[in-house]
């Protein structure tokens, strides 16, 4: 078990009464090699989520986007991505080889989404290289549908706003999202495959963020009981927050500090302490989906 799951999973787990189960169905969902229906996942997609950690254990994430194929796996144990981060971005200057890289495929208008975790392998200049060490499914929960379409446009990209503190309009942003990603990343990078770098989807009705000042208060719903997210944040309680606009393209990124607190229901509350804000950062357009 302890290949699959790490101390502080297992103890979340423990606590939901789902580690008995986990620790004979963990090892055959969480697997070391992509099946083919991931490959094949990953290769119409047209963006990625990724996540990497600072030397200080801060995560950090972003969405990389191109047209579909932009993604491919020539095998079950390599995942490459034709697109880096920009310059300045978060993760810009993170992903170099030998680091730790968490990425989450996401299709939110048919509800699938798998996650692909390993370590960044040198590439040619604009693209990564991911050795994958571990490969599984997540459930379809919470998925807001909604269709991403790649656009090629040329964009007007403006200059990212840093700050420390929340403003109104970005407060008022946060309570009507249905939509964030959250990455988060166990403290020890010591090769363990466990010990690795998380991002996860977590949607719901607009509202259910509360912002209260810089804290944000989020009910942790539940899923599939492997606490990948809140798992790492009880032993690393760093995490870093996405918020993408569906309907200008803008990206708000967060990194924030957590705290589990108790149930029921258990609930995160994360206080911010950096805010990244771009407009038209994202080369993807929303749609509402067929049918």
């Amino acid at each position: 078990m302890a290949a699959v799951f790490h101390a502080g999973e297992t103890r979340l787990q423990a606590v939901a009464g789902s580690r008995d189960r986990l620790a004979e169905v963990g090892p055959r969902v969480i697997r070391k090699e992509m099946p083919e229906q991931h490959r094949d996942f990953f290769a119409g997609l047209p963006f990625i989520v990724a996540a990497g950690v600072e030397a200080d254990g801060q995560p950090r994430a972003t969405l990389l986007a191109g047209p579909p194929g932009f993604i491919s796996a020539p095998d079950g144990s390599q995942l490459c991505i034709a697109a880096t981060p920009e310059p300045g971005a978060p993760l810009a200057d993170l992903l170099v080889p030998g680091a730790r890289i968490g990425l989450l495929g996401i299709e939110a208008h048919t509800r699938r989404r798998n996650r692909a975790n390993g370590r960044v392998l040198a590439g040619p200049a604009g693209n990564l290289v991911v050795a994958i060490e571990q490969s599984f499914g997540n459930c379809p929960k919470y998925i807001q549908p909604r269709l991403a379409v790649f656009d090629p446009a040329p964009r007007q990209v403006q200059p990212a706003h840093l700050h420390d503190s929340l403003s109104e309009a970005e407060r008022g942003w946060i309570q009507a999202v249905d939509t964030f990603f959250i990455a988060s990343a166990h403290p020890s990078d010591d090769g363990d495959p466990a010990h690795g770098v998380d991002v996860s989807h977590r949607g719901g009705p607009p509202g259910f963020i509360r912002v209260e000042g810089d804290a944000l208060l989020i009910d942790d719903f539940a899923g599939n009981n492997y606490f990948n997210t809140l798992g790492n944040l009880l032993l690393n309680p760093q995490a870093a927050l996405l918020f993408p606009d569906f309907a200008g393209g803008g990206l708000l990124s967060l990194a924030v500090r957590a705290e589990i607190l108790p149930g029921p229901p258990r609930q995160l509350r994360l206080r911010v302490h950096q805010v990244r804000h771009q407009a038209a950062a994202l080369a993807l357009r929303w749609l509402a989906p067929e049918g």
